[in-house]
Parts: C-alpha cells; sequence; structure tokens
C-alpha cells in the first residue's frame, strides 16, 4: 500500500545537475545524518494487518531513478542499453527529450517529466524559459505542463529538476499538485530542500508521492558512489523498497554498471518507479 511505501522514506539535502553545464542548485548539500521524513499516507487508506504483514515477506525493490536526460543524444543512447529496469527521469524540450522517452517507455523502462522549478539561488541554464516559479498563475503554470505532457506522453509521473524554492512553496505546490491530479501523474520529489513541502501538498490533493531516499552521485569518487550504493541497497532490505537518483551523465552510467550485478546476490530486484508504486497500492 502507498502509505507503507511512504512511511518513513529518509530525507536528505542533495544538489540536481543542470543540462549542459551540469551546475548545481547548492542551497542545501547533501548530509547523511538528516532524520528520517515524517509518515505520509494516501487518502483513504488504512495500515495493513500485522496478520497480513507477518504472512508474506516480499523481495525487497529497488527502483533507480536516472535524472537529468533529453539533452546529450549519444549519452541518452546509453542509457538504453542498461541491463535493468530504471526509469528515466527526461527534461522536456531538449534535443532528443521526445525520441528517448518513446524509446525507454517501448524498452519497459519508466518515464518521468522531470520539470525544470525556481532554485532557491539563481541559475542560467537551457530551461530558463520553461521553468515553474513561485507566483507563476495556475493558468500559466497549467499550460506550461500541458505542452510537456504532450512531449513526453509516456510519462506516468513527473520529478522536479532544480526547485528549492518552488518545492517549499505551499502556494505553488498546492496549485502543481492539482494539476498533475487532473491528468492521473504522481510526483517524485527529488527531496532540492528539506524544506519541501512536496508530500504534504500531494497528498492534500490525493495524488500518489514519494521521495527519493539516496542520492548517488552527489560525489563522483568511485568509493562515495559505491557506499550510496550498498546504502540504498541497506535500505531496500530494512524497507522492503528504496529509491536510488543518480544523475545521466556518462560517469555515473560507468559506476552503476559495476554494481548493479550486486543484485542477485543482494536479493534486491530493480523495478520502475511505476512498477513500485502499484505493488504498494496493490497491497
Amino acid at each position: 500500500m502507498l502509505c507503507a511505501f511512504l512511511a518513513g522514506l529518509v530525507t536528505i539535502g542533495v544538489a540536481v545537475l543542470m543540462p549542459g553545464g551540469e551546475s548545481r542548485d547548492r542551497e542545501e548539500p547533501s548530509s547523511q545524518s538528516e532524520p528520517e521524513a515524517p509518515p505520509a499516507v494516501s487518502p483513504g487508506t488504512t495500515q495493513p494487518s500485522m496478520k497480513a504483514v507477518s504472512a508474506e515477506v516480499p523481495t525487497p525493490r529497488l527502483a533507480i531513478v536516472v535524472d537529468d536526460n533529453g539533452y546529450d543524444t549519444t549519452r541518452d543512447a546509453e542509457w538504453l542499453k542498461f541491463p535493468e529496469k530504471i526509469t528515466l527521469a527526461v527534461i522536456p524540450f531538449g534535443p532528443s527529450s521526445r525520441r528517448l522517452a518513446k524509446a525507454a517507455h517501448e524498452r519497459g523502462f519508466g518515464v518521468l517529466i522531470h520539470i525544470p522549478m525556481e532554485p532557491v539561488s539563481p541559475v542560467s541554464d537551457r530551461t530558463d524559459d520553461f521553468r515553474l516559479r513561485r507566483g507563476m498563475g495556475r493558468e500559466e503554470m497549467d499550460a506550461l505542463l500541458d505542452r510537456m505532457v504532450k512531449e513526453n506522453s509516456w510519462a506516468s509521473g513527473v520529478s522536479n529538476h532544480m526547485g528549492s524554492a518552488f518545492t517549499a512553496d505551499p502556494a505553488s505546490m498546492a496549485t502543481f499538485a492539482a494539476l498533475l491530479k487532473s491528468r492521473g501523474l504522481f510526483f517524485l520529489d527529488s527531496m532540492t530542500t528539506s524544506r519541501s513541502v512536496a508530500v504534504q501538498a500531494a497528498l492534500q490533493a490525493g495524488i500518489p508521492v514519494a521521495r527519493r531516499d539516496v542520492y548517488f552521485d552527489t560525489d563522483n569518487q568511485p568509493e562515495e558512489m559505491r557506499l550510496q550504493w550498498k546504502r540504498a541497497l541497506s535500505i531496500a532490505k530494512k524497507k522492503g523498497k528504496a529509491i536510488l537518483v543518480c544523475h545521466g551523465r556518462s560517469e555515473s552510467l560507468r559506476a552503476i554498471l559495476d554494481l548493479v550485478a550486486d543484485l542477485e546476490a543482494e536479493g534486491v530486484r530493480a523495478v520502475t518507479l511505476d512498477e513500485l508504486f502499484a505493488r504498494e497500492q496493490s497491497g
């Protein structure tokens, strides 16, 4: 159930790469010791009985979400060869955004619209002209989201690219969540700020929502990425599921390809984000 999926998700700050220059929103540096997120439940759901829980011990699941795709055709194509199930978060209106989303869907991967949102610190990149911002009216936000959905009709949900200012603004997130509700889309909070109110806004709007548990490559050092991978597996085995987010860059692909073979030995199954939600909702 969704309540079980969302309960106790770990919130840690993270910096998200930009397309092209791959600079970061540095408002909230990464931390390994932030407290767990408060439990989040979907309206109308109930807690499973202890009898039901003890009767089944499902295989731990790991959803790998790859951010910042759509702006490097060659690199994007390499991710389509990934040997396990992944979810590609595609930034709109890039040179390969539409083609990549379609190919990923046909490959059996999950697809998200990776929506650029206003950061606290000023950032100039190729998303300037279609970034969601605080104070944006409902009609303007709706029209912009409509363009994104029409380009990427294969997406079942969205996540935030940057957004440390936007996701911390209750009014902006309430409007955005309502628009997602009208389109049947779920939301993955990339957690670029510990002040995010995205989960609360999504629950109030009645849409499925999740937070990422681990950021794989905030630090590019191989040893640090291995530690984050082990941390994600540990969370998956402890809680039954985990969401690991990484950037779509070549260094991250090489590193994670060296580690993904661990899944079978660790008894963890790679799934798309859609499958993670479906498992929880099916009980």
